[in-house]
């Protein structure tokens, strides 16, 4: 009786093992970062737009709208870690065909008051908006949920509070 169980077990430990869903796939799909853009929605709210230009070396073509078959994650520098302590959704359809090249924007949006040009601290408040959303986060990371695949989109961000903002 007790190598009955023993057989059986094994073998439901098997089927297990072979039912585990598949691992999210890294599609030979590369992403560069192009910029960063602040707008102003309305006097309460604000859109940090983040653009790539995306590389297709597939032979397949892609197609990404927002919705809840894409989910975009921030990778948190400090340990690696996802979060969606920010809301982050894709900017616009986007259409990649196969070994070609395509632009994508993600877009946060937040509660901020839009100082007026006149405020000596103008610039200031516009980069600690900015600050606040990236300081942490090192990558994002789209994740396509019905092709099972994933995309990181890398940083390019730190420079923004590197350099020296003139005019936009």
């Amino acid at each position: 009786m007790a190598l009955a169980l023993l057989a059986n077990s094994t073998s439901l430990f098997k089927r297990s093992t072979r039912e585990e869903p598949p691992s999210w796939s890294q599609k030979p799909i590369s992403a560069g970062y192009i910029g960063s853009q602040l707008k102003e929605i309305d006097k309460t709210r604000s859109s940090l737009i983040i653009s790539y230009e995306l590389e297709n070396n597939t032979d397949s073509d892609y197609h990404l709208a927002d919705g809840p078959e894409v989910v975009i994650l921030s990778k948190l520098k400090t340990d690696g870690s996802f979060s969606q302590q920010e809301p982050v959704r894709l900017a616009y359809p986007v259409f990649l065909p196969a070994k070609q090249h395509a632009r994508l924007a993600i877009e946060i949006t937040q509660p901020f008051s839009w100082p007026v040009e006149k405020d000596a601290g103008y610039l200031d408040k516009m980069r600690n908006f900015v600050k606040d959303r990236l300081e942490n986060v090192g990558e994002f990371v789209l994740f396509d949920q019905t092709n099972h695949w994933q995309l990181e989109l890398p940083s390019g961000w730190d420079q923004l509070q590197e350099a020296p903002q003139a005019g936009n």
